[in-house]
């Protein structure tokens, strides 16, 4: 039992920041840097401590349900930014770049400037204020994990509009990953404008019909 609380998200190290006089501590994280299609949504979230939404965890350990549900609770509760990077920059400047990109727009877009970010992964966007980068912080730090499931809700909707707009290629439900019913839809249609075109298996392109 102790181990599962030790291993639960928590708000020591926003705590912590707060107690040495740092006011905002944002959580920023990602999604979409895997999938061959759409864009990459990033999320900075500033969570209030009275506010804290109950059950942030990992948006990949939530259910579609759980995940819109809190995404709600987020939003009303918490100061919340999201910028993401298309699929053109992706091919442009490369995945990690594009996701660094939308990382620092959203951090820079918060209505309360942060004083601090906590970053999942293991590296640091470009911001106007100290962070620490935390890995698998999506599953330890609450602000983060808010920001995971931000940034998650977001890129789902995006892509449900982009079905409509680019029938055939299963994208809400595929959220544009590599599926078998995805890879068989690039094989009879070819890809489309928001593919990225730089990922494998879309650089062969002897995958495509001609």
């Amino acid at each position: 039992m102790d181990q599962q609380m030790a291993d639960a998200a928590n708000f020591s190290r926003e705590l912590q920041a707060l107690e040495n006089g740092i006011a905002f501590v944002a959580g920023v994280d990602e999604a979409g840097r895997g999938p061959l299609a759409g864009p990459v949504v990033a999320a900075a979230v500033i969570l209030d401590p009275d506010r804290i939404p109950t059950g942030l965890a990992d948006s990949k350990k939530l259910s579609a349900a759980r995940r819109e549900a809190l995404f709600e609770d987020i939003v009303a509760a918490a100061t919340v930014s999201v910028s993401s990077a298309s699929a053109a920059i992706v091919d442009r400047i490369n995945v990690r770049q594009a996701t660094l990109s939308a990382m620092s727009r959203a951090v820079a877009g918060l209505a309360r400037p942060a004083g601090h970010i906590l970053v999942d992964g293991r590296d640091l966007p470009p911001a106007a204020c100290a962070g620490e980068a935390v890995i698998d912080g999506d599953a330890l730090c609450l602000s983060i994990a808010a920001a995971s499931i931000v940034a998650k809700v977001t890129r789902d909707r995006m892509m449900d509009r982009i079905a409509t707009s680019h029938p055939g290629y299963g994208f809400e439900t595929n959220r544009g990953y590599g599926t078998a019913q995805h890879l068989d839809a690039l094989r009879r249609l070819g890809p489309c404008p928001i593919h990225r075109m730089t990922f494998r298996p879309l650089a062969q392109r002897e995958l495509f019909t001609s």
